[in-house]
């Protein structure tokens, strides 16, 4: 489904991926991880439009999106969750939605659209007329999960989604993964949490200053000792604390 090769991106003089090739596959999760500035995050922004390629290939449902706008890139179905939310503070929770939904036609399908997010996320319905801003990181983290379905994604690329929240909310986001998946939706996840991020994911790749350096089934790169020591603490246990979450392999 997205296939990207030999990808070099930066900002300004500085060089932060290197030649990045990934593959994910339709109905997959796949998980980046890696140490702080290792080219995660820059390599979804890349993809989705938001920092430009110098070099490389990037293939979207095998046609190249490379150069593409972002807006288009989400018209397509690969639709981009940003490390810290990024909600719009003064608009209403449901003002946000509608934001995300704004290309879906005719109205009745941004009804549909609205309630398939209240669904999902029963506080969001609960705090629909409350500005974006007054809500807590969990209920934003919610809120950026409910904006980017307004947009239909096929795949759905997350970035951190569990950074500054608490173990409850961790254990949400991990669920609401789980569903997306269960829907049928494509992920590429970026989370620091590499345990919790592994016991997700169907495959993994590591990254380092830029580059992938390793790459395997997630039930392997868990128990590889390398990786282990490097990224999920030495003496790393196999299952992970937040509740419900396991780390032996991708999740149903």
């Amino acid at each position: 489904m997205l296939s990207v090769s030999g990808l070099v991106a930066g900002y300004g003089d500085v060089t932060c991926l290197r030649g990045v090739a990934l593959e994910v596959a339709a109905g997959e999760v796949v998980t980046l991880i890696g140490a702080n500035g290792a080219g995660k995050s820059t390599t979804l922004r890349a993809i989705s439009g938001l920092l430009a390629a110098r070099e490389g290939a990037i293939r979207f449902e095998g046609e190249s999106i490379a150069g593409l706008t972002p807006d288009r890139i989400a018209a397509r179905g690969l639709v981009h969750v940003p490390e810290g939310r990024r909600v719009f503070p003064d608009l209403t929770v449901e003002e946000n939605l509608r934001v995300g939904g704004h290309a879906r036609r005719p109205a009745a399908g941004m009804r549909a659209g609205l309630d398939a997010a209240y669904d999902r996320f029963p506080r969001l319905r609960e705090r629909r007329r409350q500005a974006a801003g007054t809500l807590s990181g969990g209920e934003q983290q919610m809120l950026a999960f409910g904006r980017a379905m307004m947009a239909r994604p096929r795949l759905l690329m997350l970035d951190e989604p569990t950074l500054g929240l608490a173990p409850l909310m961790v254990a949400e986001v991990a669920r609401a993964v789980r569903a997306f998946r269960a829907e049928g939706i494509t992920i590429l996840l970026v989370e620091q949490n590499a345990n919790l991020a592994l016991g997700l994911a169907d495959r993994g790749s590591v990254m380092e200053t830029g580059r992938i350096v390793a790459q395997g089934a997630a039930a392997d790169l868990l128990r590889d000792p390398d990786v282990r020591a490097s990224y999920l603490g030495a003496g790393a246990r196999a299952a992970s604390p937040l509740p419900g979450v396991t780390t032996e392999g991708p999740m149903p």
